[in-house]
């Protein structure tokens, strides 16, 4: 290693040729940690409230009820009543949904009630939809899987088969 005085008369160690290349390993490491996490996130971020809906054979597809601007209505099991994301009260609902339909041609407004819910409850969510002057209103259901299949069990578990 090369010593050097300078001019003023003090030591001043000379600096060797280093590489200037980035360390990108704890980079890869950052990114792999987000990546798990939004893996993990991402299915947490539905756009509605969770019900098991009825199941019935003669459903139609609504793909409106998809669209990031549809007004779904959902009511679950407990009774509690979702205008998309939002809890909000059955005084409430007609209100809030006729702020919402004011400025558009398309005054559809989906159902989603779980298959459980008390029939007077599902009742009393139509009827507040209905005085807020809408004029479409869907009821969405899941379509059986196949003809005379059972229903899978809304728990998650597998029925025991007959073999």
């Amino acid at each position: 290693m090369a010593h050097h005085i300078g001019e003023s008369g003090r030591y001043k160690p000379q600096a060797g040729s280093q590489m200037a290349s980035p360390n990108v390993i704890p980079m890869a490491d950052i990114m792999l940690v987000l990546l798990i996490i939004f893996m993990v996130v991402t299915p947490m971020l539905q756009k509605n409230m969770p019900v098991d809906m009825a199941r019935t054979d003669s459903a139609r597809d609504m793909q409106d009820a998809d669209k990031d601007d549809a007004i779904v209505v959902a009511i679950t099991r407990d009774g509690a009543i979702y205008l998309g994301h939002t809890a909000t009260r059955k005084e409430d609902l007609t209100g809030q949904i006729k702020d919402r339909i004011s400025n558009r041609l398309d005054k559809t407004v989906y159902v989603k009630s779980d298959a459980r819910a008390k029939y007077g409850d599902v009742v009393a969510v139509v009827d507040e939809i209905r005085s807020a002057g809408v004029d479409q209103l869907g009821l969405l259901t899941e379509k059986n899987q196949g003809k005379g299949a059972p229903p899978p069990p809304p728990n998650g578990q597998q029925q025991p088969t007959g073999d």
